[in-house]
């Protein structure tokens, strides 16, 4: 089966239409497009990207939007990414939660968690962290992304034994059970620590508290600079004054955000 090729046109209408409902530039991702794109758009029976967007433009549902996001976006993670975080996790932000949430209701959110290993990471240190003291606190995370796809493999919480390689021993024993095809499983105790569900970061960010901590690592990779530096305000509007904000390493926050640089890739809402 032929590949269908990109027209310049075509290419321009889902720049501006991933832009202006995703916040995603693919502006320079034409290979990247046509490699995702082209195979599955002559395997459904188009004859024109053209076709297949008028097609999903006009999806009433909205999945088939999703459907494209999922093609164009990469989910690549993996279990202790970026683990400087983690530290700074276990030795000062949750002593901080400790010490000042005084209703034990504690606000963490991870807003682009991919397949998992991002939060349910973050509740296996919770539950380390706190260990007998953690009764009567609700430290669940919520656990958002655009994916449907990646959402439903995250809350399987199923993984290779080459996807958990970097965790800890302690952890492979105390927080996932083997499987009889040598896949790992997240326990039922740190899976009910993580509500998932679908977000498009560029919609309104609804809350009942702020947000004591919040995770928006290697996804604004994806934006353009006006576009992040919104985005980061937004997510300063709804966290509480001493909260964390952490994004990925090959990111940074604005200089002119209001968010305190802390350390590489970490900030706090003075």
């Amino acid at each position: 089966m032929e590949n269908i090729k990109i027209t310049d046109s075509e290419f321009e209408r889902l720049v501006k239409f991933m832009y202006k409902t995703y916040g995603i530039d693919l502006g320079k991702k034409r290979v990247l497009i046509e490699g995702r794109l082209s195979k599955m758009i002559a395997e459904r029976g188009f004859h024109s990207y053209s076709e297949y967007f008028n097609m999903a433009f006009n999806d009433p549902s909205g999945l088939e939007t999703v459907n494209l996001v999922n093609k164009l976006t990469t989910n690549h993670t993996y279990f202790m990414r970026e683990a400087q975080h983690f530290d700074f996790l276990r030795d000062v932000m949750l002593p901080h939660v400790e010490k000042t949430v005084l209703d034990k209701d504690a606000r963490i959110w991870c807003a682009a968690s991919s397949s998992g290993e991002e939060p349910y990471t973050i509740a296996m240190i919770i539950d380390e962290y706190f260990g007998s003291r953690k009764a009567g606190w609700d430290l669940r995370i919520l656990a958002t992304d655009l994916s449907t796809d990646i959402l439903a493999k995250a809350k399987k919480g199923t993984y290779t034994a080459e996807g958990i390689k970097a965790v800890p021993d302690s952890w492979k024993k105390n927080y996932f059970k083997k499987n009889a095809d040598g896949t790992y499983t997240v326990v039922d105790k740190i899976k009910s620590q993580v509500i998932f569900k679908q977000f498009n970061l560029m919609d309104e960010i609804k809350y009942k508290k702020p947000y004591d901590i919040i995770f928006c690592r290697n996804v604004m990779i994806y934006f353009d600079a006006p576009t992040k530096a919104a985005l980061i305000e937004r997510f300063y509007d709804v966290m509480k004054p001493g909260g964390y904000f952490l994004v990925g390493h090959a990111e940074s926050v604005p200089k002119t955000s209001r968010f305190k640089f802390v350390q590489p890739a970490t900030y706090q809402k003075i």
